[in-house]
């Protein structure tokens, strides 16, 4: 497997568990990285992935409310909303990952992680999110960080 896919499944464990048990994100990535040694590359990635999506969490959460309005985010499965927030986070906030690329990613690991469903929702809410990539990069950064 990829390094960066590796780390994404790794981060989206890692925020899995800050997000339901409470643990600091640090120490659950620790974790997740015992059971799944990678390479420094991975690791770091998996690092920059998660403090960027605690660090602009509310903003995504805002975005994800705006363009999911059907599900509202405290009844929607927490796995999704990570996955959710992970690529918005790569392709509208980071800019380091293709558009394309988060979001195949992103359904990926909905296939592997989410419900039957999952898959479907997620590319439709990232397929609309970027089709308004840039006003929404505008937006964003007008936006107070929490």
């Amino acid at each position: 497997m990829k390094t960066r896919r590796r780390a994404r499944r790794v981060t989206l464990e890692a925020l899995y568990e800050y997000d339901i048990a409470g643990h600091p994100p640090g120490e659950a990535l620790q974790h997740r990285l015992q059971e799944t040694p990678m390479a420094s590359a991975g690791v770091e990635f998996a690092s920059n992935l998660i403090q960027g999506v605690i660090e602009y969490q509310s903003m995504m959460d805002s975005l994800i409310a705006r363009f999911a309005p059907e599900w509202p985010l405290d009844q929607m499965a927490v796995i999704d909303r990570n996955i959710l927030r992970m690529a918005i986070y790569e392709f509208l906030i980071s800019e380091e990952t293709p558009v394309k690329v988060a979001i195949n990613e992103a359904v990926e690991l909905a296939k592997i992680y989410g419900a039957d469903s999952a898959p479907r929702f997620i590319n439709g809410v990232l397929g609309t999110l970027a089709e308004k990539i840039d006003v929404l990069r505008d937006e964003l950064f007008a936006m107070p960080v929490a």
